[in-house]
């Protein structure tokens, strides 16, 4: 290949984020030094975002196989799970962090837009939305106008593209004030067999790009979420997308309409790294090479530099491998819906991806080694205990004093950022568009998305508390798994499968790494006793700035579980008189709850009580009493213990409750403790004895706590107040704080 121009040097890979040994790496490959272009193919591509190659390794070792999949982690853009009737459901989670720190609201709303497109290239149609959001202190004006930007970020993309946002989660902490997490999950339904699969094949075959026009916004997007937050991040504004919801509208419907013609070969959106990253997995999975022409790309600015529209990430954008001879096909259904729609290449022999710029040839590579699974890099890195574990370990309970006012506790928990209503943000989602949300006036402990036509539902939630994983990488992270599965328990579901999103700080930080490996270690084990295979998801690294050190270590678990409709169960008290029980065993435990963080501003302790056993036996109980009709609803005990649990139980519907502790557990362990495996349920007087009978014969501890009252919460009989002021506390704390 000839070229007039310079050819960089190291410092120049340097710059785009590679390692002495990969750029010595590339000219072996190619025989000869990078040219730019080429040089900046390999950067995005070798990309942690792109490659996972710190990651990776470990991945490798978790669960992917399960009665329900339909292909493993990997192998589409979103995980595929069969749901009965003939139909599958396609879901995922992934990251948009960084740019979410630099520009909230356009950050926020094309991380929706990317995560939809993954469900939709895949030929299922997006049904449900769900987030998982980390702000650091809400005092600061830094954070209220992240958590501003990012909340209207979402609303804006999600509401004007039509997909109802059912369920998430919110979180606030130092560690997160300058790095916030913006995790966003799709899901989507298909009919089995009728999937489109990321894959180019075919030599003659025609190379479109459809939907949006080419501009300079996001290039090297992937590089930039492949490093730490710095003072000069801000200089990667134009690393940031911009969306349009109402063009990704458009281009959901000529999409599933075109993979009706049967025209389509493969199929795969444009994300990180843009058009080169298309090009390169499809190319590589179907084991032949294209020949692009990027003067034929439809640009938004004159001039731009071959790199640029390589490594555009512009948004609303697919890339289609069609069958020579349909083309007419193709350019009907994109005309039809006002989309660009450009051959810009063919599919040719080798695999080799050539391109050329007005007849020139740009950049010749091969494929393969581009890509995760082919030739890029893959490391293992070295890792230790984090210093502060020892720390955490050492924790003694009985050096904190139970406090003398535990109403002054409750109020607290009750209005904190953390476990208050998060009512300021899901109001500007639109929750019930589409109609299939079932959850939206009757809560549970998982979003409930009906699938119209059937007799099935699907249960859906997003859950991670990073204060365990801090405390307890491995503890914690299984901790992550099973309150996920807990959830979808509590609602009358199933769990399948799982989804994952993990957030951590440079990899490159032997702490930090230990704190990875040890996340996937606990994940993998819950996994495995669940029965929730890993489907696939998005790793995260270089949340950390050098000001704040790195975020907590955030393994958001987004799972998906089945239930027939009859068995669905929510979570708030039905009326007065009706008998509340815990289900599972009340412990000494106040490790890493909520209380002892923030009303005693402990903040080194272990993860809270966990043993997965008695987790799976506590779940199979709950489902058996649902089936059996016998709780009138079901709510886990999770953030805040088991006085806000029953607090949220209680609020729904107005009704308050009268309970007794337990004398051989200190006060504050039995109320504001986060011992995990324990479920609080309602029973009504009808179905008691049948229900203690059914408990009796299980292996499972379970306390008869008191009564549900019509409104006073009464606990050994001293009042906590009525239940109507507690849910103003609750339903308002956030907005006063904003």
């Amino acid at each position: 290949m000839t070229t007039t121009e310079a050819l960089p040097t190291f410092e120049t890979a340097k710059k785009l984020g590679l390692i002495e040994e990969e750029f010595e790496r590339i000219k072996e490959i190619l025989g000869r030094s990078p040219n730019f272009t080429e040089l900046s193919i390999f950067s995005v591509m070798w990309s942690e975002h792109c490659s996972y190659k710190n990651s990776i390794t470990w991945l490798k070792t978790l669960p992917k196989k399960g009665p329900h999949l339909l292909v493993e982690a990997g192998e589409e853009n979103a995980g595929l799970v069969g749901i009965g009737e003939g139909l599958a459901c396609a879901f995922k989670i992934e990251s948009h962090n960084h740019p979410s720190a630099l520009e909230p609201y356009q950050g926020a709303a094309t991380g929706v837009g990317g995560i939809n497109r993954d469900i939709f290239t895949m030929g299922a149609r997006p049904i449900a939305q769900l987030n998982s959001l980390r702000f650091g202190n809400l005092n600061s004006e830094k954070t209220k106008w992240l958590l501003k930007g990012v909340v209207k970020g979402i609303g804006d993309y999600g509401n004007a593209f039509g997909i109802p946002t059912v369920g998430g989660e919110v979180f606030f902490d130092d560690c997160y004030n300058i790095n916030p997490l913006v995790n966003a999950m799709s899901v989507g339904i298909v009919e089995v067999g009728k999937t489109v699969s990321a894959i180019s094949y075919g030599v003659g075959n025609p190379v479109y790009i459809v939907g949006s026009a080419t501009g300079k916004d996001g290039i090297h997007g992937a590089t930039f979420a492949s490093e730490d937050i710095s003072a000069a991040s801000s200089e990667k504004l134009p690393s940031v997308q911009v969306g349009d919801p109402f063009q990704e509208k458009l281009l959901l419907e000529a999409t599933l309409e075109v993979i009706q013609t049967g025209a389509v070969i493969g199929m795969q959106d444009m994300g990180a790294a843009g058009i080169i990253c298309s090009n390169s997995e499809m190319s590589a999975k179907g084991k032949h090479g294209m020949r692009i022409d990027l003067d034929k790309v439809p640009t938004r600015q004159a001039n731009m530099q071959p790199f640029e529209i390589l490594l555009s990430e512009s948004q609303e954008r697919m890339l289609i491998v069609v069958e020579k001879g349909k083309e007419a096909l193709v350019e009907k259904v994109f005309d039809k819906w006002d989309l660009n729609c450009a051959i810009i290449g063919e599919v040719i022999e080798g695999d080799h991806l050539r391109y050329y710029m007005h007849g020139e040839l740009v950049a010749d590579v091969p494929a393969d080694v581009l890509v995760l699974g082919g030739g890029a890099p893959v490391y293992t890195r070295e890792y230790k205990e984090p210093a502060y574990i020892a720390l955490n370990k050492a924790f003694d309970m009985n050096k904190v004093k139970v406090p003398k006012d535990l109403v002054a506790v409750a109020k607290h928990l009750t209005t904190h950022p953390n476990i208050a209503s998060k009512r300021w943000v899901y109001n500007q989602y639109d929750s019930m568009v589409g109609t299939v949300n079932m959850t939206t006036n009757s809560p549970s402990d998982a979003a409930i998305i009906n699938i119209k036509g059937t007799n099935k539902a699907l249960a859906l939630t997003v859950d991670c508390n990073a204060r365990y994983v801090q405390a307890d990488p491995e503890t914690g992270c299984a901790i992550a798994v099973a309150e996920a599965a807990r959830n979808i328990v509590c609602a009358g579901g199933e769990p399948s499968a799982i989804t994952n999103c993990l957030n951590f700080g440079n990899p490159y930080n032997q702490e930090v790494y230990w704190q990875f490996v040890h996340a996937i270690k606990g994940m993998g084990k819950a996994c495995e006793m669940f029965q929730t295979p890993v489907t696939g998801g998005n790793v995260s690294f270089y949340n950390q700035s050098n000001d704040e050190g790195p975020v907590f270590p955030t393994p958001t678990i987004g799972m998906l579980g089945l239930l027939d409709k009859e068995n669905r169960m929510t979570l708030d008290f039905k009326k007065a008189g009706d008998h509340i029980f815990l289900i599972g065993e009340s412990r000494n435990d106040i490790a890493s709850s909520e209380y002892l963080y923030s009303f005693h501003n402990v903040k080194n302790s272990p993860a809270p009580y966990f043993n997965l056993d008695e987790e799976y036996d506590l779940h199979q109980v709950v489902k058996g009493l649902i089936s059996n009709k016998l709780v009138a609803s079901a709510h886990d005990v999770s953030d805040g213990g088991l006085y806000i649990a029953l607090l949220e139980s209680g609020m729904p519907n107005n009704l308050g409750f009268e309970i007794d502790t337990d004398d051989e557990i200190r006060k504050d362990a039995f109320l504001f403790g986060e011992a995990q495996g324990r479920v609080v349920v309602s029973v009504s007087a009808e179905k008691l004895d049948e229900f203690i009978v059914f408990l009796a014969e299980s292996d499972v501890e379970f306390t008869n706590l008191g009564i549900v009252t019509s409104g006073d919460m009464l606990i050994d009989s001293a009042s906590f107040g009525a239940i109507a002021d507690a849910k103003d506390l609750y339903d308002n704390a956030i907005e006063r704080s904003l």
